[in-house]
């Protein structure tokens, strides 16, 4: 091997690659894209937690404890209801991942040197994000503790014992979690991946041709792209579903025809997705690669990985135009709640606004392309 021709094809092959306009944004955008995203969205660090606390004490060191914890950098929203179904009614809309509830007798007890209890209730949907929580409010809890004990001048071990309950998933198991998410994750790449390629497939095999001078109406090749995605996207979640029920004993607590009208929204605005992709690309390859650029920045964005309020506020907005965000919210509901239909509907008509958005851009590129 000579150097110098080595040389010359390493510089022809540099010269391709910049003066292909294509190429240098394949090379520069989604690299600068996924960085952003990566260095906001993907963090495992829980911040700006809401909480809400019930207080039937009103005592100095309840008012003290509460103090303290509306301090904690990690706590941006702390509200406060006056009845104990007021806190678990926002644990269960999920208007707070954590809830703190205080006796009437805790400053009492706790001013002749008892040990008085507090409940904290935690979002069990929310796994990671509530074990995180946990560990902020038991550290909070025990320096206040240990400041209550050097006030008093007493050697107990501990002052104010804290009873820890966490809701629709009680053990906070993990795979509770994981499993039900992966349902909305891989219906979408499945039906990203079907729709992506069908067109880019057929004029890489000379097929799309035939289309061009067939009978059919435009609607009917979008029809004809969409009905074998939706299916393949639905039979795929509903095999993971079954899966997640029989070998890892996740409950499914909700309705079933809301979940598969749910899932049906969801694919379809997917689909759309899918078709402006095929729309836009000459091959597989590019194809892939458009799909790949797509599901990054969605699976972090979605609240999969991080909690949605744990991202920056400028970021927050754009999760609400990612459908796979809306999904989670049901799928959770549905898997280890019994949601209701309203609670449902009303995470599904963002979707709905989506899918008609996406199949509509699709369609028009579709017509675009084939004019």
């Amino acid at each position: 091997m000579k150097w110098v021709r080595l040389k010359a094809i390493v510089i022809k092959e540099l010269l391709a690659i910049l003066r292909d306009k294509k190429a240098r944004l394949i090379l520069v955008i989604p690299p600068l894209l996924q960085l952003i995203l990566f260095a906001n969205a993907a963090t495992l660090e829980v911040r700006n937690i809401s909480i809400v606390y019930c207080n039937q004490d009103g005592g100095w060191y309840s008012h003290e404890l509460i103090q303290r914890i509306k301090g904690s950098p990690y706590f941006s929203h702390v509200y406060e209801v006056k009845q104990s179904k007021d806190l678990k009614a926002a644990i269960d809309e999920q208007k707070a991942i954590v809830g703190l509830e205080i006796q009437s007798d805790f400053s009492r007890i706790l001013g002749q040197g008892g040990m008085p209890k507090i409940q904290i209730i935690l979002d069990g949907r929310k796994t990671n994000s509530s074990q995180i929580v946990q560990g902020y409010v038991a550290r909070i809890i025990q320096n206040f503790n240990n400041d209550i004990l050097a006030l008093q001048n007493i050697n107990h071990v501990q002052s104010v014992t804290v009873d820890f309950r966490s809701w629709f998933n009680p053990n906070l198991d993990y795979v509770w979690y994981t499993v039900p998410h992966l349902v909305g994750i891989l219906s979408m790449v499945i039906g990203l991946i079907v729709t992506a390629l069908s067109v880019a497939r057929e004029r890489e095999m000379g097929t799309f041709d035939q289309l061009l001078v067939s009978p059919l109406e435009i609607r009917e090749i979008l029809a004809g792209k969409m009905i074998p995605a939706m299916f393949i996207g639905i039979s795929e979640s509903t095999l993971i579903m079954i899966l997640a029920m029989s070998i890892y004993k996740i409950p499914f607590q909700g309705s079933f025809l809301l979940f598969y009208l749910s899932l049906i929204v969801f694919v379809i605005s997917i689909i759309g997705i899918g078709l402006f992709i095929s729309s836009l690309s000459q091959t597989q390859q590019q194809a892939t690669l458009g799909t790949f650029v797509f599901i990054m920045p969605t699976i972090l964005l979605s609240g999969f990985a991080t909690p949605i309020e744990n991202m920056p506020t400028w970021l927050q907005p754009f999760t609400w135009v990612i459908p796979l965000s809306h999904l989670f919210v049901i799928i959770k509901g549905l898997f280890l709640k019994n949601m209701g239909a309203m609670e449902v509907l009303w995470n599904i008509w963002p979707m709905i606004i989506i899918a008609l958005f996406t199949l509509t851009i699709a369609g028009w590129m579709f017509k675009r392309r084939l004019e």
